[in-house]
């Protein structure tokens, strides 16, 4: 396609798709878009043997790494160690996981102790071991290097220029955006509030060309497309729009490949474009996620005040992963209470197919769009 994504990137059709499952980015690589994996997380040593699998796998084509670097979070300038995170959640929050896991019949008193699981989540997300996830990212043949909540630190963007990788930013607002191409990112990723994750509160029709707008005074460079988009169609109306393609996450949760769990997998299949809540229950920002007793019970009146970044994640995810172990063993409790992270244009979704079909569906519907479009014109 005649895109300058495609042309950026080297790829036959610019949809970019995001996944925490490497099995996801090698297929939708292979199938003519790019994949990119999301590191947010992991370890150094992790994402490098994640890396050599793809590089195994995906017989050369491109793609790239996603990591969180925010521009702020809680400790941010502390040498916090495991046990300084751990120390910073109050009895309050250890003890409210684990009486909503108690009302749905899940055993989760050891939740109530002090713990320092998901403590690497923040220790992540500061410079230096941020640095050294990209050291391992730029070290393989990535084409693409990402990053979310906030502009990239100059160090990011110096490593982007000196590996040859182009550096995108996610924004969810027209001023981030401004920011983003003041500092010198290559590609925005203009995500909506439809979209899964982390996501501002305008939409996505109205974003896109707002910030397309607003940037081309200073510099045109390419925009992705983010929330919300599942079919080709959105993909050819929202590139008539000023993006020069689309950046997608859902669609692909529910492929044969993704990470999602069955149980979730089938909540989000039969869920509609409603069934999503935007909440900081989860991360501590605001972050779409599938509703669910989970999520209900952070919205409640008698629910603490979600902590900030990254000391919520520390709350959520240890309860999370006993609800999706109990849910897989087919526990009822555990099953209204499991949730992921996912956008509204779920509701579009109605298939598990693989992500390489996802990928080829993708094109037959842009094409019948644009054969819609032309037929206006004779």
């Amino acid at each position: 396609m005649n895109s300058r994504i495609c042309e950026m990137l080297n790829i036959e059709f610019p949809l970019i798709a995001f996944s925490h499952c490497k099995d996801v980015i090698v297929q939708v690589s292979k199938a003519g878009g790019m994949g990119v994996l999301g590191a947010v997380g992991m370890t150094p040593e992790i994402l490098e043997q994640e890396l050599n699998w793809i590089d195994d796998h995906i017989n050369g084509m491109p793609y790239g790494v996603d990591v969180l670097i925010p521009a702020s979070f809680k400790g941010k300038d502390e040498d916090l160690k495991p046990a300084d995170w751990a120390q910073m959640i109050p009895q309050e929050y250890r003890d409210f996981r684990a009486d909503v896991l108690k009302q749905f019949d899940l055993d989760g008193e050891e939740l109530r102790k002090q713990s320092e699981q998901n403590s690497n989540f923040g220790n992540n997300m500061r410079d230096e071991t941020a640095k050294r996830l990209l050291e391992v990212a730029f070290s393989h043949p990535i084409r693409l290097i990402a990053n979310a909540l906030g502009v990239p630190p100059t160090w990011m963007l110096d490593m982007g220029k000196e590996n040859n990788v182009l550096v995108a930013a996610l924004v969810g607002a027209k001023e981030h955006a401004i920011r983003q191409v003041q500092a010198g990112v290559d590609i925005l990723v203009v995500s909506g509030t439809e979209g899964g994750g982390h996501c501002g509160s305008v939409s996505t029709m109205v974003l896109v060309p707002e910030v397309a707008r607003a940037i081309k005074p200073i510099k045109e460079i390419p925009i992705l497309a983010a929330g919300g988009i599942a079919t080709g169609e959105q993909m050819a109306g929202i590139m008539a729009m000023g993006a020069s393609g689309v950046w997608c996450a859902s669609v692909f949760l529910t492929t044969t490949e993704a990470e999602t769990s069955p149980t979730v997998k089938e909540k989000m299949l039969q869920a509609t474009s409603s069934q999503t809540v935007r909440s900081r229950s989860r991360t501590g920002k605001h972050s779409r996620q599938l509703r669910s007793a989970w999520t209900d019970a952070w919205e409640a009146k008698d629910a603490p005040e979600p902590l900030p970044m990254p000391l919520q994640t520390m709350v959520g995810e240890p309860a999370l992963r006993i609800i999706d172990k109990a849910a897989e063993i087919g526990h009822e409790g555990a099953k209204q209470l499991a949730t992921y992270w996912v956008g509204q244009g779920i509701g579009l979704v109605e298939e598990t197919i693989t992500a390489g079909q996802t990928v080829q569906k993708f094109k037959e519907e842009f094409i019948e769009a644009f054969e819609k479009m032309q037929t206006l014109f004779d």
